[in-house]
């Protein structure tokens, strides 16, 4: 399954959530959460799930982010979405791993109760937009239904009682990168892929560009989206250039004819174990479908 793009849709939108599926994102999130109003919550159930049922194809890469665990509404979110199949859950404001087994419980329940095979729901987490998580981000290796791990920066703020998470020349201060770098290591230790989070400014193209290539650069694979618009910028930044690819399986290619090497002399240069890693990793990328 491609990873590269996740874009929001608020679920009390069909019009939003159809146009979210017609286009070209990896993976498309149908929003119970901030983007739908208290009041809104029921019929935003009611219409995720017709959406769901009157369309079986578009299930695998539409996941739904339901209401945190520490709150009134996230099981009425599972049981009103999960006959309908979603292909995942996004699971928002995570204190720690405790909520990712909490969670595989509901979801086992409501598997077997909707005839669904039992732990095939797969599940993401955020997993810095509360304080106390940031000490947990290495936690999740082997939680059950994990697939990816994303970060968040603006209820960290609130979480920590900020008056703004960026510094004056709009960079992220500190302590967001280090929710960022938090997220990455988290997510290597768990072996998920890492996912960058949104950019609020969807008019930004470039921005938007040259940041999803540097967190590629630094390992992260996708990155969410709040607007159609930005949803292909990103898959372009996430999928490596032919140049890119010649080179790993060049490198490949190498250690494979010398199979008992640790190291072997390339362009000027040597290569060890560590460069046959990341090639195969990016190669990886390549064969996600």
């Amino acid at each position: 399954m491609k990873m590269r793009s996740w874009l929001f849709a608020p679920g009390d939108s069909e019009r939003k959530m159809q146009k979210a599926v017609e286009g070209a994102a990896d993976v498309v999130i149908f929003d119970l959460e901030d983007a739908v109003a208290t009041d809104n919550k029921p019929a935003a159930r009611e219409l995720i799930r017709s959406f769901l049922d009157a369309n079986p194809a578009a299930r695998s890469r539409i996941f739904v982010r339901v209401n945190p665990l520490d709150g009134p509404y996230t099981l009425q979110d599972l049981a009103a979405i999960m006959p309908g199949r979603p292909g995942g859950i996004m699971l928002p404001k995570a204190y720690g791993r405790q909520d990712v087994e909490a969670l595989d419980k509901y979801l086992s329940a409501l598997e077997v109760a909707n005839g669904i095979d039992c732990g095939s729901t797969p599940v993401i987490v955020l997993l810095t937009e509360v304080a106390e998580c940031m000490f947990h981000a290495g936690d999740f290796k082997g939680a059950p239904r994990l697939v990816a791990l994303t970060w968040g920066a603006e209820d960290l703020a609130d979480s920590i009682g900020a008056q703004s998470n960026r510094n004056p020349d709009g960079s992220f201060a500190f302590t967001y990168e280090l929710a960022r770098s938090l997220c990455l290591l988290g997510a290597a230790t768990a072996g998920v892929p890492a996912i960058e989070t949104i950019q609020a400014d969807f008019r930004d193209s470039d921005g938007l560009k040259a940041r999803a290539e540097g967190v590629r650069r630094a390992g992260f694979r996708g990155m969410l989206a709040i607007h159609p618009a930005q949803v292909e910028v990103i898959n372009e930044a996430f999928t490596p250039a032919e140049d890119e690819i010649a080179h790993a399986r060049e490198i490949v290619d190498l250690f494979e004819a010398n199979p008992g090497a640790g190291t072997i002399g390339w362009k000027g240069g040597m290569l060890d174990r560590p460069h046959l890693s990341r090639a195969r990793q990016l190669l990886s990328q390549v064969d996600w479908d």
